[in-house]
């Protein structure tokens, strides 16, 4: 029976951290700022945001919320962007995707000053995670490492393998399995004989937004199983790309979903926030 990797608990533990170096700085008279910029009314988009607001709260950060309207012109949001990144009270700055359309995720992207794309999803950064010298790194893949090293998962060495291919998941998640000495796989949806492929993982990632799609028979015994779906089941109830009933009695360790991942992304958001702020005020 699987080890529970409890994300809440983990992601408790890095919330405090920052909030005891977010203390530390307002003591030097600095105060870590985030800028959040929510497009629209999308209903889902509206939960992360407040989530996200509600734990910059808690550690003690300076947060901001920019709302536009869905038809907001792109010159306007760039306009909002290029603002933000001339204010020197804002250390990070986000904007929640996807935009509604005919607005560029990747034009808005390109906008944000990469010392303050706390994301990690601009090509500066990006770059910087290929060639491992990386400041930021996006925050569901660097949250998965976190979860990885804290429960006592070696990386290196081990035959890793991610399902999913997305830039914001699957190919960072590769690469900083790589930077600590994995042997990585990426799988997705071309890829032939997946069960096979899945089955020689010591850890398993899987990210590709498909309900369920990792069934017990393609977990190999043993294995650190890493669920990054938030999906929704037959049911209406939510659940990963894991089926953790099957898996769960097969792996070595298992996040469940709710609870696993997710909270690791807010926690290391602040993280890189916290990076930012050392960072623009030269202390790092």
């Amino acid at each position: 029976m699987a080890k529970l990797i409890d994300g809440k608990a983990i992601a408790a533990a890095v919330r405090a951290e920052v909030a005891e170096e977010t203390a530390a700085l307002k003591k030097q008279g600095i105060t870590p700022g985030l800028a959040v910029i929510l497009v629209g009314d999308d209903p889902a988009s509206r939960i992360y945001v407040n989530n996200k607001k509600k734990a910059c709260e808690g550690a003690g950060l300076y947060s901001e919320e920019i709302t536009l309207p869905a038809n907001v012109s792109e010159e306007e949001l760039l306009k909002t962007v290029e603002e933000l990144n001339r204010r020197p009270d804002i250390h990070g700055i986000l904007c929640q995707l996807p935009l509604p359309k005919p607005l560029s995720d990747r034009t808005v992207i390109a906008a944000i000053a990469p010392e303050k794309d706390v994301d990690a999803f601009h090509a500066t950064n990006v770059g910087h995670i290929m060639i491992g010298d990386h400041t930021f790194l996006p925050c569901t893949p660097a949250g998965v490492m976190e979860l990885l090293a804290r429960s006592g998962v070696e990386v290196e060495g081990k035959q890793c393998v991610v399902v999913g291919r997305s830039n914001i998941v699957g190919k960072p998640m590769a690469m900083l399995l790589l930077g600590q000495n994995g042997t990585v796989t990426v799988c997705h949806s071309r890829t032939k004989n997946l069960k096979e492929i899945c089955r020689t993982a010591d850890i398993l990632v899987a990210a590709v937004g498909k309900a369920k799609l990792i069934t017990g028979d393609m977990v190999k015994p043993g294995a650190a199983v890493i669920d990054v779906g938030m999906n929704r089941d037959e049911n209406g109830k939510l659940c990963g790309d894991v089926d953790f009933e099957s898996v769960e009695p097969v792996a070595g360790y298992i996040t469940p979903v709710p609870g696993g991942v997710g909270p690791m992304t807010i926690a290391m958001l602040l993280k890189n926030t916290m990076t930012a702020v050392k960072m623009q005020h030269k202390l790092i």
